[in-house]
């Protein structure tokens, strides 16, 4: 689990990122990597086009990383959230047939994860069913469409027949108590 150390850890990480320090974007991607490969094979479910989705979202983290703003917020929920729509972008090309992808440069690909690494992913992911399958069904339903398959919030609020807002507002608790969870 990411705590008050951890945070603060990761955002000293980026910030040297952000400065094109190398050795702290190797120690980023040691920090962060089982987390955000949990995150592109529930989204991708296929584990290359996930291991693919992932050096794309670390390439996006290196040219991006000036952009972060430590806000009191979890840094992760940064990062999650590039490696997130990173994989559905990937899933949305590959429905609509597109294989285009931006070329990425050969100094950044990453490694594959360790034993220990795909361990610690596989805790997480089941830690997160957990902590979904605890949302009352519909909330549920709402945040996995979301957020690992890519649906707007108007095709849920049209799904769910609710109001927009009011669909909002269920995926902002729903994260709320993720969240909650996910740190208990």
């Amino acid at each position: 689990m990411f705590g008050a150390k951890d945070r603060k850890k990761v955002e000293k990480l980026i910030g040297k990122v952000a400065l094109r320090d190398r050795a702290a974007f190797d120690g980023l991607y040691e920090a962060t990597s089982a987390k955000l490969f949990g995150v592109c094979l529930r989204v991708l479910n296929d584990k290359a086009a996930a291991e693919d989705a992932m050096q794309d979202t670390y390439v996006k983290i290196w040219n991006n990383a000036d952009r972060y703003q430590a806000n009191g917020l979890s840094p992760m929920t940064w990062l999650i959230t590039i490696a997130r729509n990173t994989s559905i972008d990937r899933l949305r090309a590959k429905k609509s047939g597109s294989t285009d992808f931006e070329s990425v440069e050969s100094t950044l690909v990453a490694p594959g994860l360790t034993p220990e690494q795909s361990a610690v992913a596989s805790s997480e992911a089941r830690k997160l069913q957990k902590c979904l399958d605890g949302l009352e069904k519909d909330r549920a339903a709402a945040v996995r469409g979301a957020y690992l398959d890519g649906k707007s919030y108007a095709e849920l609020a049209s799904r769910f027949d609710v109001p927009l807002n009011t669909m909002r507002t269920w995926l902002r608790r729903g994260l709320m108590s993720l969240r909650e969870c996910m740190s208990s």
